[in-house]
């Protein structure tokens, strides 16, 4: 069997990309600390926000961890009373999660402390290179799961 020697990993697009997504969700993790919120948690109040009454399973899918995870992640933000969960009205094995009053203030500092630090990441970039970014970023993304594009 032949070894096959790996290019310099700096130069490969999947590892900077992978760099480039724990730089951000570390930052994001210091941003959000403050607030009493962990990244999948946020993630949990955002997926609400746009799409109310998501199941346990619809949840996991959509912040991108196993159901058994978001039971955890579910459980902490019900224990500071930033969600509920109400029986779904045909099948009552499955719980609907909705945002409390409270989870608005918190989410909309959420959404701030992301924006921060986005623009942190984009310091540097004209208004045209970040455009062009994003354009890039969703075409390799759309090549490897065309699903994705229209799911986001």
């Amino acid at each position: 069997m032949s070894q096959v020697v790996s290019a310099d990993l700096e130069t490969r697009i999947g590892y900077a990309a992978k760099r480039l997504q724990q730089a951000v969700r570390a930052a994001a993790e210091r941003r959000l600390a403050p607030l009493g919120l962990t990244m999948p948690q946020y993630a949990v109040l955002s997926a609400l926000g746009r799409s109310p009454g998501l199941s346990n399973s619809e949840l996991a899918r959509r912040c991108f961890v196993t159901r058994q995870s978001m039971n955890d992640v579910l459980a902490g933000l019900l224990r500071v009373g930033l969600v509920t969960r109400v029986p779904h009205p045909r099948d009552g094995r499955v719980q609907r999660t909705q945002l409390t009053v409270a989870a608005q203030d918190v989410m909309a500092r959420g959404d701030q402390a992301l924006a921060e630090v986005e623009e942190q990441m984009a310091v540097g970039l004209t208004e045209s290179q970040r455009r062009r970014l994003l354009e890039l970023m969703w075409t390799c993304t759309t090549n490897l799961d065309p699903p994705a594009r229209s799911s986001a």
